[in-house]
């Protein structure tokens, strides 16, 4: 138990600089954009209707669904690109390197010589993601609300509650399946959870653009995120969630079943 404590507490450090740019670096944009608001408002309605015409520009974003001169309309469409897009990455980049990185930094064999089973050591590293993703979470949202207040708007409680769930939810889904990724690599691929939550990012704009493509959104975690679907229905897709469910699910398991029986290079 103290060396599972030790590894979930040590990964938790590794990760707290990362947590913390990232976290910053995030807020502070979709806290600019909150704050831009009220100097905006007077023009929003007429750029929002000019943005509605703009076809299957405004089909990819959710601009025919929402009323961009509306705070929620204004914050789904801007501050919640942002979360939706910067979280994803950094769910994708903490699970990528989760377990890769021990290999690629050669400190695998000083890791498993410990009293510590493997089962143990994924479930500490894995624990210790969602920790960061749940912090990560936590502390935007919070100054999501804070910079609310500051412009005198009336929080929009369930709004925001349904559109960070869903964003958490991705990113929960994002880390599980980079985890997995992670668990079969040797050494950590950046760009592989980059491009991954990029690459499934626009898998959804193009989901969005006709009723043809809507399928594509069965094959994407951003499906269940679609802002403009989220604020206009006032729930989120059960369905999709369940499918994201499942895949979290089944990449942890197997993420688990193969680095247990993997070799181990030093």
């Amino acid at each position: 138990m103290g060396m599972n404590r030790y590894l979930f507490i040590h990964e938790l450090r590794q990760n707290a600089r990362s947590l913390t740019i990232w976290t910053l670096a995030i807020s502070a944009c979709m806290i600019m954009c909150v704050l831009l608001f009220p100097e905006m408002s007077s023009q929003l309605d007429s750029i929002g209707s000019m943005f509605a015409s703009m076809g299957s520009f405004s089909a990819a974003f959710g601009m025919d669904k929402l009323n961009y001169g509306s705070f929620i309309g204004f914050y789904a469409i801007e501050c919640g690109n942002i979360m939706l897009l910067g979280g994803a990455m950094f769910a994708a980049l903490l699970g990528v390197q989760m377990l890769s990185k021990e290999e690629d930094q050669q400190t695998a064999e000083f890791l498993l010589s410990q009293p510590v089973s493997r089962t143990a050591i994924l479930s500490s590293k894995w624990l210790a993601g969602l920790l960061l993703l749940v912090i990560f979470n936590v502390l935007a949202s919070a100054l999501m609300v804070l910079s609310v207040w500051a412009i005198d708007e009336p929080v929009p409680w369930k709004d925001l509650l349904l559109l960070h769930g869903a964003f958490a939810c991705l990113q929960v889904e994002l880390f599980c399946i980079c985890f997995c990724f992670s668990a079969f690599m040797r050494h950590s691929v950046i760009g592989l959870g980059l491009g991954m939550s990029i690459g499934l990012y626009f898998l959804q704009l193009i989901a969005n653009l006709s009723d043809s493509a809507s399928w594509l959104s069965f094959l994407t975690p951003f499906g269940y995120t679609d802002t403009a679907t989220i604020i206009t229905e006032q729930a989120l897709d059960g369905q999709l969630l369940l499918i994201g469910a499942a895949v979290s699910v089944f990449s942890t398991l197997l993420a688990f079943v193969h680095y247990s029986r993997k070799d181990i290079y030093a």
